[in-house]
Protein backbone atom coordinates (compact mmCIF):
# COMPACT_ATOMS: atom_id res chain seq x y z
CA UNK A 1 0.00 0.00 0.00
CA UNK A 2 1.42 3.37 -0.75
CA UNK A 3 3.14 4.43 2.64
CA UNK A 4 2.90 8.18 2.26
CA UNK A 5 -0.35 10.39 1.32
CA UNK A 6 -0.56 13.62 -0.08
CA UNK A 7 -1.77 16.41 2.52
CA UNK A 8 -5.14 17.41 0.02
CA UNK A 9 -5.87 13.77 0.20
CA UNK A 10 -5.72 13.58 4.42
CA UNK A 11 -7.66 17.11 4.39
CA UNK A 12 -10.36 15.71 2.01
CA UNK A 13 -11.02 12.82 4.51
CA UNK A 14 -10.92 15.31 7.52
CA UNK A 15 -13.37 17.33 5.98
CA UNK A 16 -15.92 14.24 5.05
CA UNK A 17 -15.58 12.76 8.37
CA UNK A 18 -17.21 16.09 9.19
CA UNK A 19 -20.30 15.68 6.54
CA UNK A 20 -20.86 12.41 6.62
CA UNK A 21 -24.32 11.31 5.44
CA UNK A 22 -27.28 9.61 7.58
CA UNK A 23 -26.72 6.30 6.47
CA UNK A 24 -22.78 6.95 7.10
CA UNK A 25 -23.59 7.85 10.33
CA UNK A 26 -25.65 5.47 11.68
CA UNK A 27 -23.62 2.47 10.39
CA UNK A 28 -20.51 4.45 12.20
CA UNK A 29 -22.62 4.16 15.16
CA UNK A 30 -22.32 0.55 14.42
CA UNK A 31 -18.81 0.12 13.57
CA UNK A 32 -16.91 2.09 16.30
CA UNK A 33 -18.74 -0.27 18.97
CA UNK A 34 -15.83 -2.78 17.42
CA UNK A 35 -17.94 -5.87 16.05
CA UNK A 36 -16.18 -8.94 16.77
CA UNK A 37 -13.39 -6.98 17.87
CA UNK A 38 -12.77 -5.58 14.62
CA UNK A 39 -11.35 -1.68 14.93
CA UNK A 40 -13.12 0.16 11.42
CA UNK A 41 -11.53 3.42 10.62
CA UNK A 42 -14.12 6.54 9.39
CA UNK A 43 -13.57 8.52 6.10
CA UNK A 44 -10.33 6.71 5.62
CA UNK A 45 -7.65 7.61 3.12
CA UNK A 46 -6.11 4.66 0.54
CA UNK A 47 -3.54 5.86 -1.78
CA UNK A 48 -5.32 8.56 -3.90
CA UNK A 49 -8.96 7.40 -2.76
CA UNK A 50 -10.95 7.57 0.48
CA UNK A 51 -13.07 4.93 1.42
CA UNK A 52 -16.47 5.00 4.05
CA UNK A 53 -14.96 2.80 6.21
CA UNK A 54 -11.96 0.91 6.66
CA UNK A 55 -10.65 -2.12 8.87
CA UNK A 56 -7.12 -2.83 8.60
CA UNK A 57 -7.19 -6.24 10.48
CA UNK A 58 -9.14 -7.49 7.71
CA UNK A 59 -8.27 -5.45 4.50
CA UNK A 60 -11.53 -3.89 4.30
CA UNK A 61 -13.14 -1.05 2.81
CA UNK A 62 -17.08 -0.71 3.63
CA UNK A 63 -18.73 1.61 0.99
CA UNK A 64 -22.21 2.99 1.50
CA UNK A 65 -24.07 3.74 -2.04
CA UNK A 66 -26.39 6.48 -2.58
CA UNK A 67 -28.29 7.40 -5.43
CA UNK A 68 -25.35 9.10 -7.02
CA UNK A 69 -23.60 5.70 -7.35
CA UNK A 70 -26.20 4.71 -10.15
CA UNK A 71 -24.97 7.44 -12.14
CA UNK A 72 -22.51 6.56 -15.24
CA UNK A 73 -19.40 9.06 -14.01
CA UNK A 74 -19.79 7.21 -10.70
CA UNK A 75 -20.02 4.08 -12.21
CA UNK A 76 -16.76 4.94 -14.12
CA UNK A 77 -15.17 5.76 -11.00
CA UNK A 78 -16.01 3.39 -8.53
CA UNK A 79 -14.64 0.89 -10.76
CA UNK A 80 -11.52 2.66 -11.28
CA UNK A 81 -11.13 2.80 -7.42
CA UNK A 82 -12.57 -0.77 -7.00
CA UNK A 83 -9.81 -2.21 -9.35
CA UNK A 84 -7.39 -0.10 -7.67
CA UNK A 85 -8.08 -1.04 -4.16
CA UNK A 86 -8.19 -4.62 -5.14
CA UNK A 87 -4.66 -4.33 -6.46
CA UNK A 88 -3.56 -3.25 -3.32
CA UNK A 89 -5.13 -6.40 -1.50
CA UNK A 90 -8.25 -4.54 -0.06
CA UNK A 91 -11.72 -6.29 -0.43
CA UNK A 92 -14.57 -4.16 -0.62
CA UNK A 93 -18.25 -4.58 0.70
CA UNK A 94 -20.48 -2.04 -1.17
CA UNK A 95 -23.99 -1.44 1.08
CA UNK A 96 -26.68 0.47 0.23
CA UNK A 97 -27.54 3.40 1.61
CA UNK A 98 -31.49 2.90 1.87
CA UNK A 99 -30.69 -0.52 3.64
CA UNK A 100 -28.19 0.93 6.16
CA UNK A 101 -31.02 3.70 6.63
CA UNK A 102 -33.80 0.78 7.36
CA UNK A 103 -31.40 -1.21 9.97
CA UNK A 104 -28.23 -0.16 10.26
CA UNK A 105 -27.67 -3.10 13.21
CA UNK A 106 -27.96 -5.48 10.43
CA UNK A 107 -26.19 -4.01 8.28
CA UNK A 108 -23.12 -3.48 10.40
CA UNK A 109 -23.41 -7.32 11.62
CA UNK A 110 -23.74 -8.39 8.51
CA UNK A 111 -21.00 -6.77 6.74
CA UNK A 112 -18.72 -7.98 9.65
CA UNK A 113 -19.89 -11.48 9.13
CA UNK A 114 -18.89 -11.61 6.03
CA UNK A 115 -15.94 -10.44 6.04
CA UNK A 116 -14.68 -12.84 8.96
CA UNK A 117 -15.44 -15.83 6.31
CA UNK A 118 -11.58 -16.87 5.11
CA UNK A 119 -11.68 -16.47 1.22
CA UNK A 120 -10.20 -20.05 1.31
CA UNK A 121 -11.23 -22.55 3.15
CA UNK A 122 -10.11 -25.70 4.10
CA UNK A 123 -11.37 -29.18 2.66
CA UNK A 124 -12.70 -31.86 4.93
CA UNK A 125 -10.88 -34.76 5.08
CA UNK A 126 -7.65 -35.78 3.96
CA UNK A 127 -6.10 -34.73 0.90
CA UNK A 128 -6.73 -35.97 -2.23
CA UNK A 129 -3.36 -37.44 -2.32
CA UNK A 130 -3.15 -39.47 0.82
CA UNK A 131 -5.45 -41.84 -0.90
CA UNK A 132 -3.57 -42.52 -3.88
CA UNK A 133 -0.26 -41.31 -3.74
CA UNK A 134 3.45 -42.64 -4.02
CA UNK A 135 3.55 -44.11 0.22
CA UNK A 136 0.39 -45.53 -0.82
CA UNK A 137 0.51 -49.61 -0.22
CA UNK A 138 -2.37 -50.36 -2.05
CA UNK A 139 -4.11 -52.09 1.45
Amino acid sequence: MPKSLPRPVVANARRLRRAMTLPEVLLWQQLRLRPDGHKFRRQHPIGPYIVDFYCAALSLAVEVDGAIHDQSAAIVHDARRDAFLKQHGVRIVRLSAADVLRNPIAMADSTVAWAAIPLHQPMAGPPPHALHGEDHAGD
